[in-house]
C-alpha cells in the first residue's frame, strides 16, 4: 500500500516507523505526530516551520492526515489543540473531536 497522499501540490507521507505524517514544503518539513492505541491514532502534535505559518499549510497538513489515516482504516482522536481546531471548523472532520 502506498503510504503517500497528494494534497494540493504537496505530498503527504505516512512514516509508520516514526509514527508521524510529514509534508515537504519547499526545503522545509511540516509534521503531525501520533500515538497508536488499539487502532486509534491519537494526534498529539503538529508543526509547520515558522517561515511557512499563516499560509494554509497547517490546515492542508491536518486535513491530509485525516484523509490518509481514515483511508488506512484508523480512527483519529485529536489531542493537539491546533488539530482539534481544524477538525472543529470542518464539516467533514468535526466528528473526530469530543
Amino acid at each position: 500500500m502506498d503510504n503517500n497522499l497528494i494534497t494540493g501540490n504537496l505530498k503527504l507521507q505516512h512514516d509508520k516507523e516514526n509514527k508521524r505524517f510529514t509534508m515537504a514544503i519547499n526545503d522545509e518539513t511540516a509534521v503531525v505526530t501520533y500515538k497508536l492505541v488499539d487502532g486509534q491514532m491519537y494526534l498529539t502534535y503538529s508543526e509547520v516551520p515558522f517561515k511557512l505559518r499563516g499560509k494554509g499549510y497547517g490546515k492542508e497538513l491536518v486535513e491530509g492526515t485525516f484523509e490518509q489515516l481514515t483511508s488506512e482504516g484508523y480512527k483519529a482522536v485529536a489531542v493537539c489543540s491546533y488539530i482539534k481546531a481544524v477538525a472543529r471548523r470542518s464539516k467533514k472532520w468535526n466528528s473526530i473531536i469530543d
